[in-house]
């Protein structure tokens, strides 16, 4: 059965009668308990759980710390290149919008893996706009073997690949995958993405699994928060993540949720996420996925981020710019824009003043 399977079973109009029919007594029973079933789950996400957040937190808080301590692993995002061949109507990248469209060279690349290990990082994500023309496997493996020189952990966010793709990927020393649905919602996704290859959802939707049967070591999941109603969205990332982490027990699973940021274009969020939906989409994940990592990225702002310390979240970027060669200097467009511009260094002592460690590896590539 694949995920697509799974998702049949639960229809949104269905997902958001039960979440909006939970009632205070039902996040009371829920909240006494000290594991959670998949209808739990409908009940940390209701509106009536809104009201219980600092319960949720407590709860959240002891659930983080016993099970991944008091530790944050920092990574940084390193844009490859930013060509794309898809409209996303919410995408910077969108190939209608007018970039500066480039990519790096292998000399270009070696300057920014310098420029992001010389600030202590070791976690790299590599990012490239969906191309194949102008970012080829043979051109992301030659970037792996380059900056394997400088990083211990190498993930990618690239275009959707074959099986085998990734299995060439892993053997040239990439680790982790990360790749966002963007959005559950089948109906919402068409009209998001016009055209482009990222037009099939079914293809994207199944995407993680290739990733995890290919031998990738973490498999990072995850919807663009503000696309489609956040309630039925934040249900789906974890039905996804729990489908994941209970067929392949052998990867790290994690999920993301990152917020609509403002980019180049004109797009207009339809289902703004506020703050307190956010803590909330964050809590509920963690009491439900207790083992699961959890990124927050520089999308949000310093002092949120901050506050979000020990309530889950297990992986943090730091230093991160969204531009093609923006580690050496400034290029123009990135993909969005950061709201969280601290160094890592900022970022490291914060986390020491929070009684928490910094962690810059811990993993090696063998």
């Amino acid at each position: 059965m694949s995920f697509y399977d799974v998702l049949q079973k639960y229809e949104q109009n269905t997902v958001l009668e039960r979440i909006q029919s939970v009632s205070k007594r039902e996040v009371e029973v829920v909240l006494s308990k000290e594991s959670f079933s998949i209808d739990d789950y409908f009940v940390l996400i209701s509106p009536a759980a809104s009201g219980f957040l600092e319960e949720m937190a407590r709860k959240a808080h002891r659930i983080t710390l016993q099970h991944f301590g008091r530790v944050m692993v920092l990574y940084a995002p390193l844009y490859l290149a930013n060509y794309c061949v898809n409209s996303c109507l919410y995408c910077g990248f969108n190939v209608h919008n007018g970039l500066d469209r480039r990519k790096l060279t292998m000399e270009e690349l070696k300057i920014e893996a310098k420029a992001i290990s010389q600030m202590g990082i070791r976690h790299i994500l590599i990012l490239t706009g969906e191309s194949r023309k102008h970012s080829s496997v043979d051109y992301i493996m030659e970037c792996v073997r380059v900056i394997s020189e400088y990083f211990t952990s190498v993930s990618i966010e690239v275009y959707p690949l074959e099986e085998e793709e990734y299995m060439l990927l892993v053997n040239s020393g990439v680790d982790g995958l990360t790749i966002y649905q963007e959005v559950y919602d089948e109906g919402v996704y068409k009209i998001m993405h016009p055209s482009g290859p990222k037009k099939d959802y079914r293809y994207r939707l199944d995407t993680p699994e290739r990733g995890c049967r290919s031998g990738m070591r973490s498999v990072g999941i995850g919807a663009l928060m503000g696309l489609a109603n956040w309630r039925a969205e934040a249900f789906y990332t974890v039905l996804h993540a729990h489908y994941l982490t209970s067929k392949y027990p052998e990867v790290e699973i994690s999920i993301s949720i990152p917020r609509m940021r403002p980019h180049t274009g004109n797009f207009q969020v339809p289902s703004p996420v506020s703050d307190r939906d956010f803590v909330q989409i964050l809590l509920a994940a963690r009491l439900f996925l207790k083992h699961v990592g959890i990124t927050v990225s520089t999308r949000e702002r310093s002092s949120f981020r901050d506050n979000l310390i020990g309530l889950g979240v297990t992986r943090m970027s730091a230093g991160s710019v969204t531009e093609v060669g923006g580690y050496n200097e400034k290029r123009g467009d990135g993909q969005f824009e950061i709201s969280d511009d601290r160094s890592v260094e900022d970022i490291r002592q914060m986390l020491y003043s929070k009684g928490f460690q910094p962690v810059f590896k811990d993993w090696q590539f063998i």
